[in-house]
């Protein structure tokens, strides 16, 4: 009894799901009992958690560019999705300094294909589509930025994703509340989502989870950078909740929603990766890590979302406490590296996991 059942039975499509965010995505539909397409241009990392799991064995698993309006068109006309998840996207900050274009392009061109092929089919649908924290113009204030704050960014990648911002809110203005539209449209912003399966690069935790797994210390580049750490189910189950609320509230179309950790879940760069350092059994912190003054990129000191307006439209909130978010990281790749174990069966187990906490806490996504 998950989001209402909204998912069961039901036909979803999820853009970048090879993609870290859009591996577990899929992952906890198949367990919601939907029946999931995917479309991404490749399986980004090696490894991966899209093929540590297996998951092109039990999806509807498509191969092609976002930036190609006519194979996403394509893949929509043949599935007839009832819900679209929209995460395709260039999401490594580092990346976007050595190809903006292509970082614009796809960030930028791929949602606005995305959001034609929906308007050009005219399904009876709903899209989540998935931007970032970092969409907003930050000026590392201490308190969290509303959905109405400014959009921008100083590094191509916050640019571009404030610039998918617009023009969704465009799209949504200009031909999706005319009479006869039948796709419903919202946003979901995160960001600092960690967890197991994720092997991008410039990544603090991909790193030390990497290093550690080969028996060598990591640099760390901003030691006291504060991030309100989340895990990854976090902000899907925040996207689910929307998905669900949005087939049957019509008044939500067009709307955006941040979705965030708890407050008392801010830490810096060193207090996580003591924490996490920790729970990998190093007794000599040196030898999980050594801090490093070289910052290739501008990277934000503070970041962080107020998420009232999902707490008060959806009644969402976030569930994991931070000791219980460093269990599960440290938890999936340790059992990884170490023990070998089925990668499929232990993020169904940690979902599943997930699931009991939030409902014990009484969760309202958890009916």
């Amino acid at each position: 009894m998950m989001f209402e059942q909204a998912y069961a039975g039901k036909r979803v499509l999820v853009t970048g799901h090879t993609g870290f965010k859009g591996s577990w995505l899929t992952t906890w539909l198949l367990k919601l009992g939907a029946t999931v397409a995917g479309f991404s241009d490749c399986v980004p990392t090696e490894p991966s958690m899209f093929d540590l799991t297996g998951l092109a064995a039990n999806i509807e698993h498509h191969l092609g560019d976002v930036r190609d309006l006519a194979a996403i068109t394509k893949v929509i006309a043949d599935f007839e999705p009832d819900f679209v998840f929209h995460l395709a996207a260039q999401a490594i900050v580092s990346t976007s300094y050595s190809d903006p274009v292509g970082t614009i392009t796809t960030n930028v061109v791929g949602t606005a294909n995305v959001l034609e092929a929906l308007r050009l089919l005219n399904p009876h649908c709903v899209a989540v589509m998935i931007t970032s924290d970092k969409c907003y113009e930050n000026v590392e204030w201490v308190w969290g930025y509303k959905e109405t704050d400014h959009l921008g960014g100083r590094d191509i990648y916050s640019g571009s994703k404030g610039a998918a911002e617009v023009i969704i809110h465009s799209y949504v203005e200009s031909f999706m509340r005319k009479p006869g539209c039948n796709v419903r449209v919202a946003t979901g912003r995160a960001g600092n989502v960690i967890g197991g399966g994720d092997w991008a690069r410039d990544r603090i935790v991909v790193d030390c989870m990497r290093g550690w797994s080969e028996g060598r210390p990591v640099e760390i580049r901003s030691p006291s950078a504060t991030r309100p750490w989340q895990h990854v189910l976090e902000p899907l189950s925040g996207y689910l909740t929307l998905g669900a609320a949005l087939a049957r509230d019509a008044g939500l179309h067009g709307e955006s929603f941040n979705f965030g950790p708890r407050a008392e879940q801010n830490r810096t760069v060193l207090d996580l990766l003591k924490d996490l350092s920790a729970a990998w059994n190093f007794a000599d912190t040196g030898d999980a890590y050594q801090v490093t003054a070289n910052i290739p990129f501008h990277e934000a000191g503070l970041l962080k979302l107020n998420c009232d307006k999902a707490l008060f439209h959806l009644k969402w909130e976030a569930n994991l406490q931070y000791a219980e978010l460093v269990g599960f990281v440290s938890d999936w790749y340790y059992r990884y590296s170490r023990e070998a174990a089925d990668m499929y069966a232990l993020t169904q187990a940690q979902i599943g996991a997930y699931e009991a906490r939030a409902r014990e806490r009484g969760l309202v996504w958890t009916r």
